[in-house]
């Protein structure tokens, strides 16, 4: 059974500022820093994205929390920002509840801690 790739010229294009940024950045800077250079080449490759979105959640008992996405661009991908070790379960997990409550069929995680760049990528599996 062959799977397409879902948005492959956006998500390409995504990935490869990511490794722009890796290169510029290295591999020991914050979150945040790699967050706002990220944010600089989206705005000059004239990608429309979201920084720090809010992302609706509702528990059993009908309170609604609040998450924050770190990038959605062009309103079709979600894109969470990582600079630790390594990306664990929990953040593939983070992701996911972002896509469910957003309905969004894609979300790449990048952790840029690490010495060679390799995106993750998440799929909606509840649509």
């Amino acid at each position: 059974m062959l799977q397409k790739v879902i948005y492959p010229e956006l998500s390409y294009q995504i990935i490869g500022t990511c490794f722009q940024v890796h290169n510029e950045l290295g591999r020991f800077c914050k979150e945040k820093q790699y967050a706002d250079r990220l944010e600089q080449l989206l705005r000059a490759n004239q990608l429309r994205y979201s920084r720090e979105i809010k992302i609706p959640f509702e528990f059993s008992e009908g309170q609604v929390g609040g998450n924050i996405a770190d990038f959605l661009i062009a309103n079709k991908i979600i894109l969470e920002c990582k600079a630790k070790k390594f990306v664990t379960k929990d953040d593939y997990h983070q992701v996911q509840r972002y896509l469910k409550a957003t309905k969004i069929k894609l979300g790449l995680i990048v952790n840029f801690r690490t010495v060679y760049l390799s995106p993750k990528r998440v799929i909606n599996y509840y649509l």
